[in-house]
This record gives C-alpha cells, sequence and structure tokens, in this order.
C-alpha cells in the first residue's frame, strides 16, 4: 500500500494568494491529552488583522471495509460531545510519522478485528475547516479476513454488517449525520456505479 495522499491544491496556491491570511503572532489556549487549541493573529489580503482561534490535529483515516456479500463493516459507539450513539465506518487518528496506510490496517484491525487483502486510497476531506486542520483520508479495504480485535482502553464499539441499501436508507431519513460516513458512503455508491475509479493495491502485510 502507499502513503500519504499528496497535499490538494497546491498547484493554485500562487492563483489564490490573493484570499491568503498570514499569520503574524501566535498562541497557544490549551494543550490537552488530545487537543491543541492556538489562537492566531493573522493579516488578511486587505492589511487589516484578525484573530482566528482553531484546533491543531494530526489527522485521522476512515475505512469502506467491503465483505464478500457485498455488506459493510460498521459501527456503533457512543459520542461523548453529542451525548449519543452514531452509526460510522472504522477510523482512528495517524500516529506521530505513522503512513496512513499503516494507520487505516491498524484501526480495522483494532477496531473490528478484520484484516483487508486488498486496499485503495479514495482521497481525502476536511471536515472541519473552519476551526481545524484535521483531514480525514478515506480508505477502502477487500479480501476480508475475521480475527481477534484489540480496543484501545476505554473504547466500547459494537461491529456489524449493513447493506449499503440499508445505509443509503438511513441516509435518506437523516438517521445517518456522521460527515465521514456519509462521504465514505458517497465514494462507494460513484465507484459502484463506475463514475469514480479505486487503484486496489495488495496489503503490505
Amino acid at each position: 500500500m502507499s502513503g500519504r495522499a499528496p497535499e490538494p491544491g497546491a498547484a493554485t496556491a500562487e492563483a489564490d494568494a490573493h484570499l491568503a491570511e498570514t499569520p503574524v503572532a501566535r498562541e497557544q489556549l490549551l494543550r490537552g491529552n488530545f487537543l491543541d487549541v492556538r489562537r492566531d493573529t493573522v493579516r488578511l489580503p486587505t492589511g487589516d488583522t484578525a484573530t482566528r482561534e482553531y484546533i491543531v490535529h494530526p489527522g485521522a483515516v476512515v475505512i469502506v471495509p467491503l465483505l464478500d456479500d457485498g455488506r459493510l463493516v460498521m459501527e456503533r459507539q457512543y459520542r461523548y460531545p453529542l451525548g449519543q450513539v452514531l452509526l460510522e465506518f472504522p477510523a482512528g487518528k495517524i500516529d506521530p510519522g505513522e503512513p496512513t496506510a499503516l494507520t487505516a490496517s491498524r484501526e480495522l484491525i483494532e477496531e473490528t478485528g478484520y484484516r483487508a487483502s486488498e486496499w485503495a486510497c479514495a482521497g481525502r476531506l476536511h471536515n472541519a475547516s473552519a476551526y481545524s486542520s484535521e483531514f480525514i483520508e478515506i480508505w477502502f479495504a477487500r479480501g476480508l479476513r475475521l480475527g481477534e480485535r484489540h480496543l484501545d482502553h476505554g473504547e466500547h464499539i459494537d461491529v456489524m454488517a449493513v447493506s449499503e441499501a440499508e445505509l443509503d436508507n438511513l441516509a435518506a431519513r437523516g438517521e445517518l449525520t456522521d460527515a465521514k460516513t456519509l462521504i465514505g458512503l458517497l465514494w462507494l455508491q460513484k465507484w459502484r456505479s463506475g463514475q469514480w475509479d479505486l487503484r486496489w493495491q495488495p496489503a503490505a502485510d
């Protein structure tokens, strides 16, 4: 499997210079076990200044795991800030210096117990660009074989198999609200219809 995808938008940086904001001062507001919250003073294209508060995030992956019968491996997990359980594709944050391909494989095994024989990197999404540097890289996995999972301390996750039609119905009724899962479903539907391409590669392990 390949490593990180190229940064999107790099070729248009010069053309977008009239929109760019330049940092002139930086302040760290919070450094927790997970969150790194900062406030920057920036110079606007007009020459005026403004402040930008944002979260520095190492990035994450989401995995769309395809069973041989066409169903999808999904998770139900309690999300504390929302106070409710969400249905989601497996996902997790990137460890320091870790290639995203390894992150995807590791998270799939840890959270579901499944190993994949083939992988495809679809692309990236920015789920909270107004206040976070986080990106989520979208990976597809197939040729799944089930083994033992290894949840992190404090993780409580139900794993289930859901058909694409069931997931699509949940989305249509507004009951599927997780952004990365909705984007993963879109990619899946576009790929299965032949509109979008996926380049499959054998697993490295």
